[in-house]
């Protein structure tokens, strides 16, 4: 349980985070940015690397329809999708799978 409050609480605080970038900055000026930068792209491919990996997990774990909305979400909210997935079903998933 704590681990699952532990992800909800990351996803909220991340949520929160990409609130106050929206009101900070125009999105596609700053990813213009850090386009630019050689380490930007580093981050950027870190990044979608891990949306990979998650997508990976959607598929193994869940039904094709479902894997594919949380796979869509993903790629519009990012690894909040992620640590709302690991906080609601996730964990029991991978310690079933690890049980098994």
């Amino acid at each position: 349980m704590v681990v699952r409050i532990a992800f909800a609480a990351v996803a909220v605080a991340l949520l929160g985070l990409i609130v106050w970038a929206f009101g900070q900055a125009p999105f596609w000026d700053s990813v213009a940015r850090v386009v630019a930068d050689p380490w930007g792209l580093v981050m950027l491919g870190d990044l979608y690397a891990g949306f990979v990996a998650a997508a990976a997990l959607f598929v193994l774990f869940e039904r094709r329809g479902i894997a594919l909305a949380l796979f869509l979400a993903l790629m519009l909210l990012g690894n909040v999708v992620t640590l709302l997935w690991l906080s609601w079903r996730g964990w029991d998933a991978l310690r079933a799978r690890a049980a098994a």
